[in-house]
């Protein structure tokens, strides 16, 4: 629904289409117009991105989530999960104009919400990995989460 200033490293070279409302995260993440070609481990991240959300069409399926599965597992080659990772979750490795960042995926849920809506909210994090990432995030700031023609940016899923 939302993006902090360090969004728009992450979407450096996006198409403007991809992270346009209504979004999500992936679109942008796993298309070839999209962050794609700056990934660095992308067949290995890709592939751990589309078993969690083929897990979680499994656990609640949803015409939609099976939609986006489908149309994701077009934008990957051959998706690969190696053993260089730490088992619960595969760093992103992204290339960015200040060098390479290493970000770690999570997703927060409101299981015990008592709002439909709220309990439908899924919110998606990119945290830095490591100490230079986070440096290079923090000082950040000349995008603010705007796209290419200055608008700001919504990301929902």
């Amino acid at each position: 629904m939302a993006t902090n200033a360090a969004f728009g490293v992450l979407v450096e070279g996006v198409a403007p289409e991809l992270p346009a409302p209504p979004a999500n995260a992936y679109r942008p993440a796993l298309h070839p117009e999209g962050m794609a070609p700056r990934i660095v481990n992308f067949s290995e991240w890709a592939g751990h991105i589309l078993e969690r959300l083929h897990q979680e069409n499994l656990r609640n399926p949803d015409e939609r989530l099976a939609g986006l599965h489908a149309e994701l597992v077009r934008y990957v080659p051959r998706p690969l999960v190696t053993a260089d990772h730490l088992g619960f979750a595969v760093p992103l490795r992204l290339r960015s104009e200040r060098g390479e960042m290493r970000l770690m995926t999570t997703i927060t849920t409101f299981a015990t919400a008592v709002d439909v809506t709220i309990a439908e909210l899924k919110l998606d994090a990119f945290l830095p990995a490591d100490q230079a990432t986070a440096s290079l995030l923090t000082g950040r700031d000349d995008h603010e989460g705007r796209d290419q023609r200055g608008k700001r940016m919504v990301i929902e899923r």
